[in-house]
């Protein structure tokens, strides 16, 4: 496709979605296929358990079943963000992933009588610019979260679904990627993080108990944590300010929590851990340490009982990786009572490390590995973010 012809289509597109409904998406790109020299243009978005390739349906779309993430190409395509091509004697297809930004949303599966140069050239633009649209359109309906689920969510799920961040963020400097489970009943667990120039600001959040109290209370956490940051408040400011907040409104409560705030120039690391378990800390795919923790009271407690936060620091390396993660990783169980571990939880990382798996395939994995181990019913919330150092000017090209 000449430059000209594929400006036209990305221009028609954008004209199509301006008043498009989520469930119009699917029928514009059908129509757009011929433009692509394709026969049909399928969009595939992955799952809340990141486990199936699901349709986006729409009232021209192709009929097309579900497709497993594990043990297919169009899933390879998927986890490691390549193109891949299959053939038959009816068609060739071409899966492309579809990422908003560096977030994987699914796959683009194109049908064409013969896949030519053009088409691996054209296609990741025209997936990129869906990507947007897919992301753009769902605020206005629920067709594509409902295409995302495979079985009806909990409110207390909903409430924090709708309040995270996007699960990935790769920059030039670092990598942030999160998983969250039980995903359709998830309740006390999050976490959230904010990129402003040369820093990076996370924290991850377990609220005492379970479902829609915990979630109130956790929502609160965020939001709070959000609010102190965003007022310019230093490490220990933030987090006097969400306990106090927690104190104020659940004073029967407490969340434990790790904030803490990386500079992406230096490797400098600033961190508090409120009652959390220790993050680990992996250099040259091995555990080196797990860091100090706690170093203050879990979120509510604090003033309660007069303590303020100490506020740790560390110098990372060129391509240091931190895993935080709640407790409800370590202490998933077999039926016989041997829990999963931070033995196991390392011995993870660092084998998917020497694969050398992105952090969101990584974290994918992992969350899975936790859900097998306990024959797929969680008895708490397990959640866990993997943070990637590695400056660019080390490494003489962006790393990721």
């Amino acid at each position: 496709m000449l430059v000209a012809d594929l400006l036209r289509l990305l221009s028609r597109l954008l004209t199509a979605s301006h008043h498009a409904r989520p469930e119009d998406v699917a029928a514009a790109i059908t129509r757009f296929a011929p433009l692509v020299n394709a026969r049909e243009v399928v969009v595939y978005l992955v799952d809340y358990d990141q486990r199936q390739l699901r349709p986006l349906p729409g009232p021209e779309a192709p009929a097309r079943a579900p497709i497993a993430v594990d043990g297919t190409l169009p899933g390879r395509a998927f986890a490691l963000t390549e193109i891949y091509e299959t053939r038959d004697e009816h068609a060739h297809r071409l899966w492309v992933p579809l990422l908003n930004g560096t977030e994987r949303l699914g796959v683009l599966e194109a049908v064409t009588d013969a896949i030519s140069d053009q088409h691996r050239h054209d296609l990741p633009l025209v997936a990129s610019l869906l990507a947007e649209l897919v992301m753009t359109r769902r605020a206005y309906g629920d067709a594509v979260e409902l295409t995302r689920r495979r079985q009806p969510m909990q409110l207390a799920a909903e409430v924090l679904w709708n309040l995270l961040p996007p699960l990935t963020f790769i920059g030039c400097d670092i990598a942030v990627s999160a998983v969250l489970e039980p995903c359709y009943d998830v309740g006390g667990d999050a976490f959230d993080y904010a990129v402003n120039g040369d820093i990076l600001r996370l924290a991850i959040f377990d609220a005492a108990g379970h479902g829609l109290d915990a979630s109130t209370i956790t929502s609160l956490a965020i939001n709070a944590y959000r609010n102190a940051r965003r007022g310019g408040l230093d490490l220990a400011e933030i987090y006097n300010s969400v306990d106090g907040w927690i104190a104020r409104k659940h004073p029967h409560a407490f969340v434990t929590a790790v904030l803490c705030e990386l500079n992406a120039a230096t490797g400098a690391l600033r961190r508090i851990s409120a009652g959390h378990p220790a993050e680990l800390l992996l250099r040259d795919g091995k555990l080196v340490t797990e860091f100090v923790a706690p170093t203050a009271l879990p979120l509510g407690l604090g003033r309660r009982f007069g303590r303020s936060p100490t506020v740790t620091e560390e110098t990372l390396q060129p391509g240091d990786r931190i895993l935080l993660y709640t407790d409800g990783v370590i202490e998933a169980r077999t039926l016989d009572n041997e829990f999963f571990g931070t033995a196991r939880l390392v011995e993870f990382i660092t084998r998917a490390l020497a694969d050398q798996l992105s952090a969101p395939e990584t974290m994918r994995r992992l969350v899975h590995a936790i859900l097998d181990y306990q024959d797929g019913q969680l008895q708490d919330d397990a959640s866990a973010v993997l943070v990637e150092w590695q400056p660019t000017a080390t490494s003489g090209s962006p790393p990721y």
